[in-house]
């Protein structure tokens, strides 16, 4: 996996801790962007911290029961994703605009007791994401395609085909993924998929239930 000039072949490559940052129903995957806009204060340190350091971040959910430790501050998910600050920008009201791009998956290991304002982890990466294309073949692209495509037309949507007809198995499922607009649960299950072709299986049925449903309403609005 290369992200910008940096290249993460293995486990010595990655950091053993990374600060977190959670995140309700956002979904970061290996070589996804995600545009972020930063203006709680913590988290503007946490940038500069990450910034001065490998500029790795660790983007997490807070957990789906809504647990919450003594502090009052969130339990995390098990599972997230790291990202690495590709793109960076100060606004002229102190806030910062920064681009993401997934690196590899990660598995909460610990929850570090740090004076910083922001969460530090340790965690174990998933270091057969850094293969990107691995398992790529086995995705039933036509299927994936023709469920977006459904999706699209249902809801009067348009997309830039060209770019999508170019895009690898891998790019394609995490990219549609990450588009989803379905909500933290569904986000996490895409998240913890064991491998790409389990990842678009999900996505597909998520769609045709999520058709089904716009269906039903729409029928159930005519009586």
């Amino acid at each position: 996996m290369q992200v910008g000039n940096v290249q993460y072949r293995t486990a010595d490559d990655l950091p053993a801790s990374v600060p977190v940052f959670p995140l309700e129903a956002a979904l970061l995957l290996p070589a996804g962007r995600m545009p972020l806009n930063i203006f709680e204060p913590r988290y503007l340190e946490m940038i500069d911290h990450a910034l001065t350091q490998d500029r790795l971040i660790g983007i997490i959910q807070p957990r789906l029961d809504g647990a919450t430790r003594p502090n009052g501050e969130p339990e995390l998910c098990e599972v997230g994703c790291l990202g690495r600050i590709t793109s960076f920008a100060e606004t002229g009201d102190g806030r910062y605009l920064i681009s993401l791009q997934g690196v590899c998956r990660f598995r909460l290991a610990e929850e570090l007791d740090v004076k910083t304002p922001f969460r530090q982890s340790r965690i174990t990466p998933f270091i057969t994401d850094l293969d990107i294309e691995a398992g790529a073949a086995a995705v039933d692209r036509d299927g994936l395609l023709k469920a977006f495509r459904a999706y699209l037309k249902a809801n009067e949507m348009d997309a830039d085909w060209d770019s999508i007809s170019r895009a690898e198995n891998a790019t394609l499922v995490n990219a549609l993924s990450m588009m989803a607009p379905y909500g933290a649960a569904e986000k996490q299950a895409l998240l913890e998929a064991a491998d790409l072709k389990t990842r678009a299986e999900m996505l597909v049925a998520m769609t045709e239930i999520a058709l089904a449903r716009e269906s039903e309403d729409f029928s159930t609005s005519l009586q």
